[in-house]
């Protein structure tokens, strides 16, 4: 009968944790109370009896919890001495006596919690104070029965299952208590006693509920840098790798300052003329593509002469092709605005060291149109 009612109280606190969620770490205080099955030990020659406990506790931290505990029981004798000697008068028959046993002790639980399961097990170590009452046959004393009142410590130990309810917790557990009693008038021979205790028991948190901590605001996001030219360069700034780029700079894809060099070498005049050949005209055509492809590029127009003549009328010579190279470049879609000049220098500026009379300075070097980027 007695492992009957065992099974019975393990089962159904089984039942109930598999049913429960996961218990999350909650840090507030709460009662305990609990119900269950004492066996007790053999020596004792008493009946297994129901106890209850009553207790308050804590969770340390997700895994340890803290409790201490108030017990309770009440078991009766089994008087088979007494039911095997009907001769005995009455008054000392099967009086039903009773050993009165309650105490208090603290408990130590270490929980072994899995996120994503809906119960956790326990074990657990407790150590008390444990208080007896023991009644005894004082027959033929008028004053039968007797009581013997002692007290003693006790030590716990045990395992079992925990889980969350929502409002409530729940605990089904089986443990051993030692009960270091030793003057025992039912076992005089005993210096201590193990009883088995199985139970099932509720939690209350006490006071409200942790509120969810409320998540910060995320961060505005961040300019889209594809959006964003800080140098004004016409590169975003996500793949400008030259951030501090002038304005009027040749700029390449990569933000960077692209040093280009309009070669108009070929750009020549005959001897004392300012009207472009021919073969100047393709040349000139590649310069306005450049200026083109290169919108924010400024150039200046220069013109060169030989180093025949006077320095006055070959001023005014390079003056005049640096005008007809001007024109061209007007004439064929680029903005006045981006070209500086047109500028002649006259014989100022050779790029060959000639004698200035004939036929030694003579020179189509010399005698030249250029683009300097500014």
């Amino acid at each position: 009968m007695n492992k009957k009612l065992l099974c019975a109280a393990l089962l159904s606190g089984l039942a109930v944790a598999q049913t429960a969620s996961a218990q999350d770490f909650d840090d507030r205080w709460y009662l305990t109370t609990s119900a269950g099955f004492n066996l007790q030990d053999g020596a004792r020659e008493t009946r297994a009896a129901p106890f209850g406990t009553l207790g308050f506790g804590k969770f340390i931290n997700q895994n340890w919890s803290l409790d201490g505990e108030f017990n309770y029981q009440n078991p009766r004798f089994d008087n088979q001495d007494l039911l095997l000697n009907p001769n005995r008068p009455l008054a000392g028959r099967a009086q039903n006596l009773n050993w009165s046993q309650y105490g208090v002790s603290i408990d130590l639980r270490r929980h072994f919690v899995s996120e994503g399961r809906n119960w956790n097990p326990y074990v657990l170590a407790g150590l008390g104070y444990q208080r007896s009452e023991e009644e005894f046959d004082a027959f033929p004393s008028p004053n039968s029965p007797g009581q013997r009142e002692d007290g003693n410590l006790a030590g716990k130990i045990g395992g079992g299952l925990q889980g969350d309810l929502g409002r409530v917790g729940i605990r089904a557990e089986l443990a051993y208590r030692l009960d270091a009693d030793d003057s025992s008038v039912a076992a005089p021979d005993e210096s201590w006693f193990g009883d088995v205790l199985a139970s099932v028991g509720f939690i209350v948190p006490l006071g409200p509920e942790a509120s969810e901590p409320v998540a910060d605001a995320p961060p505005p996001p961040a300019p889209n840098c594809a959006d964003k030219d800080g140098d004004g360069d016409g590169v975003n700034d996500c793949n400008d790798r030259c951030p501090n780029s002038q304005a009027g700079e040749a700029i390449g894809p990569d933000g960077c300052k692209v040093n280009i060099a309009i070669d108009l070498k070929g750009v020549n005049f005959d001897f004392d003329k300012a009207t472009l050949r021919p073969d100047a005209v393709a040349i000139l055509n590649e310069a306005v593509e450049i200026l083109k492809r290169y919108p924010d590029l400024r150039v200046e127009v220069a013109g060169h002469t030989d180093l025949c003549g006077k320095d006055t009328y070959n001023q005014s010579l390079s003056q005049r092709r640096a005008q007809a190279v001007y024109n061209y470049l007007t004439s064929n879609g680029i903005d006045s605005g981006r070209l500086a000049g047109p500028n002649g220098y006259g014989e100022s500026r050779p790029l060959v060291q000639t004698g200035q009379t004939t036929p030694e300075c003579r020179s189509e070097t010399n005698r030249r149109t250029e683009l300097n980027v500014q």
